[in-house]
């Protein structure tokens, strides 16, 4: 029997909600943890990012603390609303998931949808976007100005837009590039 427990550790983790973002410092014993306990974040490794933070003034909170900051707090009882539910982290360990996701207008002129191929962090690695007419429109990251993770491969929502790599490769192939006319 392996009794081993990881150590603690200091994690930068970031909430992008739009036309913005929240970030704080979490001490958990993996970046996994602090993905299963707390909806919609991720954790950011990247060297320059994370030697930029050390000059913020962020909260520091544990991963099963009780003092909690506001934003956080709301992403923690999220989560805790998502884990008795079936799927819950279904697709949380795979490397590439290909999903088919709606999206609202924000005008209420109706839904796009959309086929995502997402890595491990949520980030879109392609994407399809469907309209009522045509083959679609395809892009990727060469394409987009921001890539923030997209999807919260912990939700069990998500379980439900699963779509397999061959439909996702169809509609690609099938797709006008969003620079074509």
């Amino acid at each position: 029997m392996n009794d081993h427990v990881a150590p603690v550790q200091r994690f930068l983790v970031h909430h992008d909600y739009g036309m913005g973002g929240l970030w704080w410092w979490v001490h958990a014993r993996s970046a996994r943890e602090v993905r299963e306990t707390f909806a919609e974040v991720e954790v950011v490794d990247t060297a320059a990012t994370v030697e930029r933070a050390e000059s913020w003034d962020l909260d520091e909170v544990r991963v099963d603390g009780t003092g909690v900051p506001g934003g956080l707090a709301e992403l923690r009882a999220r989560r805790e609303a998502q884990r008795g539910l079936d799927g819950f982290g279904a697709l949380a360990d795979r490397e590439i998931v290909w999903v088919r996701r709606p999206w609202d207008h924000e005008d209420g002129e109706g839904r796009t949808l959309y086929l995502l191929e997402v890595e491990a962090d949520g980030r879109r690695l392609r994407q399809v976007e469907l309209g009522p007419d045509g083959p679609g429109v395809r892009s990727d990251p060469d394409d987009w100005p921001f890539n923030p993770p997209v999807v919260d491969l912990f939700d069990p929502e998500l379980v439900g837009m699963e779509i397999d790599e061959d439909e996702f490769e169809a509609a690609w192939l099938r797709a006008r590039h969003m620079g074509e006319g």
